[in-house]
């Protein structure tokens, strides 16, 4: 299994004093006050054994009404909703549910290594399946990659670690194309409220007819900021709720349950909270691409409208790596290298900014740009 390059990286930065880290796929905001008060709520009345399996019914109900409200996904007699310990877990659970050691699951690359990781825990094959040159889905190669051993195709919209915001175009086709050969389309939206330039987040969910074989992801870690909290749902076919529970039950029995509270009143604050922090963002964003087109004759930046990365390529036949530790060491910032991501004929860096307010997202991005400038030019 590949190693865990997110925490190679962070412990690099902290053995290097007052090293800015773009690595971390986080946000700098704090959840809701609504959420630290739901946990106080739990506090004031606690209960220490374990709540149920699939989550509490109020917090389901709640996921159930916002689905509706803002993905336009009807939760019915064929779709169950699971409160899960974050989109990684709801990852792992549909994954164990779904396939057997053996079968493959293809990843459109860059893919988010988790994804592949999971896979390969699972005793599966990650078939990567090449995108465009904007990162956008190529649904002709997804097609073709397809084989008797296929059981997955995993989308993920807005995506880690490209930005890119797939069309609804390319996921209504590929959700056709799992329809047709009899494959689960898992969608991972975790970066659903982060979109730029008046682009729109598709939630193939809401596809007439796709109950039976499409499996959605949701997380409140990035748009609630609610990271350490380990609080998401999935939405599942109902066939398989009872073995996806299964998994659920053997690998943490229940989401943490005052994370659940504090969920609830997140949920209850409403989109408004993440949608004000996107739009703070957005200037953050701006500031990152002019910084990075001062060196645009070694730094090639393809332009997404999503999530809070960029994927850069870098005209240098330095090892990924090296260059990222020299970086770290000599210019006091840290980047992900984009081999973790699938990317290793070429150099590519993953480049975070949601993770720092304004004033050190600029010096960790004048730092980025003066040690590429010194090392590659």
């Amino acid at each position: 299994m590949e190693e865990t390059i997110v925490s190679v990286v962070g412990d690099m930065v902290r053995a290097c004093p007052g090293a800015i880290s773009l690595g971390q796929g986080v946000v700098h905001y704090p959840p809701p006050p609504e959420a630290l008060e739901g946990a106080r709520r739990f506090l004031e009345k606690p209960h220490h054994k374990y709540s149920p399996v699939p989550g509490l019914p109020e917090l389901i109900e709640a996921a159930k009404a916002k689905l509706l409200a803002e993905n336009a996904v009807t939760v019915g007699p064929g779709r169950r909703v699971m409160i899960t310990a974050g989109a990684n877990m709801g990852f792992v659970n549909a994954l164990m549910a779904v396939t057997d050691p053996g079968d493959e699951v293809i990843v459109p690359m860059p893919y988010y290594f988790n994804h592949t990781r999971a896979t390969a825990m699972a005793g599966c094959r990650a078939v990567s399946v090449p995108t465009d040159a904007s990162y956008q889905l190529d649904p002709a190669a997804i097609r073709r990659a397809v084989t008797p051993k296929t059981r997955v195709v995993v989308t993920v919209s807005p995506n880690n670690p490209s930005g890119a915001v797939y069309t609804e175009a390319s996921l209504r086709e590929v959700n056709l194309l799992c329809r047709e050969k009899g494959l689960y389309h898992v969608c991972d939206e975790a970066y659903e409220y982060f979109t730029y330039g008046g682009v729109r987040h598709f939630s193939p969910a809401s596809i007439p007819g796709s109950e039976p074989y499409t499996i959605s992801l949701y997380s409140l870690s990035k748009a609630y900021g609610f990271a350490s909290w380990r609080i998401g749902y999935m939405v599942v076919p109902a066939h398989l709720f009872e073995e996806v529970e299964k998994v659920q039950d053997v690998l943490v029995i229940c989401p943490p349950t005052i994370s659940q509270y504090a969920a609830l009143g997140a949920l209850r604050a409403g989109p408004d909270y993440c949608r004000r922090r996107v739009r703070e963002m957005e200037k953050v964003r701006a500031l990152v691409l002019e910084e990075l087109s001062k060196i645009g004759n070694i730094c090639h930046v393809p332009r997404t409208d999503g999530a809070f990365y960029f994927l850069i390529g870098v005209d240098t036949d330095m090892d990924q790596m090296t260059l990222v530790e020299r970086l770290i060491k000599e210019y006091g910032v840290g980047v992900v290298p984009g081999r973790c991501c699938g990317l290793d004929r070429k150099c590519h860096l993953r480049v975070s900014y949601g993770g720092l307010a304004g004033n050190s997202v600029a010096e960790g991005i004048g730092r980025l740009v003066k040690g590429l400038s010194g090392l590659v030019s």
